[in-house]
């Protein structure tokens, strides 16, 4: 199957449907709002299932030399005790850290040439009988057989298409950053995620003597009182937590941190509608609770690539994607929104209880749902 195919969005999501989809010997186009190759973020992990879904694709190696590895995470009390381990199952591989901008590079370096239009905002676009028309802000336009809407949780396609809000907000809110190690005391090689009752904080290796840190409270949505928070208000909140948050918090500054509140999406009844194809958090924005967001873009790079590929017509390759991709979002969506609600608990009585139960909850839990997570599979 040839077609000339138009990516709106040039993230995660729509540079790995580029690259999966000139494998198959398609005509790719991407067109992106920002005016340069500049990403703004903080740290990103990716785990074994994406890794496997880039591996047909020379990119897992490179994230590998790249990133940080790690077999799991920690879970800690705020005194730093451990609750549970939440390990990468044997023969999975590890997970790895990586800057966001670094993945980036790595993902852009796999593209030939003049694939990507910069300073392309989507404006909107039609369906004809054969073809698609998107027009961008500039007032240029351009036509292809498929779009494939790669523009975020708040893509302007999805709600040209959709009109019903279906946004969900977890009802805590987030902070990120990166910042060096030196002088900061503690630091493991494993990633660690702290749950105390004044909130949750991670702290996550990134190569190059930096770690990657974030910080999650219990708001109402769109606080501004909280949205203002400095660092110094993040500081006082988190100060009788273990070694090294305390000591990380007062190397940053408050114009390096990142703010947003958690909101996910509920996954769209189905991940198409005529030409136009959905992937990534424009399709199914899930909450950040099992580092799972790009790795769930990335497989569906992979399994659109492979029903393109296999079907004779788009709209049974459609079909077919979504069919594959949606028990899979559906299950790992509501399991990290469960894992958010629990991890924020702020009473003193039930946060014991839940650390006492994951203590002593047979690995066994833990391992089969790791092996369900990070276990990429092609049919099914």
């Amino acid at each position: 199957m040839s077609k000339t195919v138009l990516i709106i969005g040039g993230g995660i999501a729509g540079l790995c449907t580029a690259i999966t989809l000139q494998q198959i010997g398609m005509n790719v186009k991407v067109f992106e709002k920002s005016t340069e190759p500049a990403v703004a973020g903080a740290g990103i992990i990716i785990a074994p299932n994406a890794l496997e879904a880039l591996n047909p694709y020379r990119i897992s190696d490179e994230i590998i030399r790249k990133g940080h590895p790690s077999d799991g995470f920690n879970i800690l009390t705020d005194r730093g005790r451990l609750i549970t381990q939440l390990a990468i199952p044997p023969g999975y591989g590890n997970l790895y850290s990586i800057h966001r901008k670094d993945l980036h590079h790595i993902l852009l370096s796999a593209l030939p040439p003049g694939t990507i239009e910069w300073g392309k905002q989507f404006l909107h676009l039609e369906q004809k009988d054969n073809h698609v028309q998107v027009t961008f802000s500039d007032g240029s336009q351009a036509v292809g057989d498929l779009v494939v809407a790669a523009d975020g949780i708040h893509s302007n396609i999805r709600k040209q298409t959709l009109k019903e809000d279906i946004y969900r907000y977890a009802g805590y809110t987030c902070w990120r950053g990166v910042i060096s190690v030196d002088g900061l005391p503690g630091l493991s090689h494993r990633f660690i995620e702290t749950w105390g009752t004044k909130g949750r904080f991670g702290i996550v290796p990134l190569p190059k003597d930096k770690v990657y840190w974030y910080a999650l409270i219990n708001a109402r949505q769109g606080d501004s009182h909280v949205a203002n928070y400095s660092v110094e208000d993040l500081q006082r909140l988190f100060q009788n937590y273990h070694d090294p948050i305390p000591s990380l918090l007062l190397k940053m500054a408050s114009h390096d941190m990142i703010h947003r509140d958690i909101v996910d999406i509920t996954p769209m009844e189905r991940f198409y509608s005529d030409r136009v194809v959905f992937i990534g958090d424009a399709a199914h924005a899930i909450t950040p609770n099992m580092g799972q967001g790009a790795c769930q873009a990335i497989e569906d790079a992979h399994i659109l690539a492979e029903c393109l590929r296999v079907q004779s017509d788009y709209q049974g390759a459609f079909a077919d994607y979504d069919a594959r991709r949606r028990r899979r979002i559906k299950l790992i969506s509501k399991q990290s929104w469960r894992t958010g609600q629990m991890a924020q608990l702020e009473n003193f009585l039930f946060t014991s209880v839940r650390n006492r139960l994951m203590k002593y909850a047979p690995k066994r839990i833990y391992r089969n749902q790791a092996q369900r997570l990070y276990k990429f599979q092609l049919k099914g």
